[in-house]
Formats: C-alpha cells, structure tokens, sequence
C-alpha cells in the first residue's frame, strides 16, 4: 500500500502537466474570446481526487482591468474549456477548473529591482568612503 502512496503525486503531476499542456493549446487555437489574449498557463495543481484544477496564468498586459476581464471571459468559457479538455483526456474524473492569476513573475520582478537598489546603494556607499 505504501507503494500506491508514493505513486500518486507523480500521476497527479503528469495529470497536471498534460493539462496544462492541453489547456494552452486549447486557448490559443479553439477559444475565441476576445477578452482571453496575450496569455500564458504558468501552472495546474490538480486535488489529489482530480476533482478540482486551479490553474494560474500570466498575462502580457497585467493591469487590474486586463485581469479581470480575462478571469471573467475564462471563467465564462469554463464550460467550453472543460468540454474540449475532455475530449482530450482519458481519466475517470475530469477536473473542474479554477482560473488564477499568478503573481509570481511579478513579485520576482520586483525582488529583483530591489536587489538591484540594494546592490547600487552598497556601490555608491563603497565609493563615498
């Protein structure tokens, strides 16, 4: 029985994997709203009965307007998305989607800017003394 424990979260992340993989093709090609454009699935985390899929987006243009349409226009074509990744998938329980913004690129960007000011205020304080 210990064995089948450890082999669940390995399936669960090729699930994941293949969904994402099927969900951005899925998006691109056959999702034609126009509030749904410019991108990316970054990542699915499946619950370990398959029953839910939160998957987390990018955008190009990341205003808060942007976001929310984009949540609205997926959120709307849930039923379409998860109809077309059924057609896809040969699992007993296909997942209900769940649409969230990621804001991990974000906050690396800002980390990053503010390692950056870091770095400069340590080179002009260096120099002064």
């Amino acid at each position: 029985m210990a064995k089948h424990s450890k082999a669940i979260p390995g399936r669960m992340q090729r699930v994941a994997d293949q969904i994402q993989r099927d969900l951005a093709e899925i998006i691109a090609y056959e999702l034609k709203d126009p509030r749904v454009s410019m991108m990316t699935i970054t990542e699915v985390q499946v619950t370990p009965d398959y029953a839910h899929a939160k998957v987390f987006f990018t955008m190009l243009a990341d205003d808060a307007d942007s976001i929310k349409n984009t949540v609205q226009g997926l959120s709307k074509a849930a039923g379409f998305i998860r109809a077309q990744l059924g057609r896809r998938l040969t699992i007993h329980t296909l997942p209900e989607l769940h649409f969230v913004h990621d804001t991990s690129t974000a906050r690396g960007i800002e980390l990053s800017r503010l390692i950056d000011e870091a770095n400069a205020t340590r080179a002009r304080d260096a120099d002064e003394s």
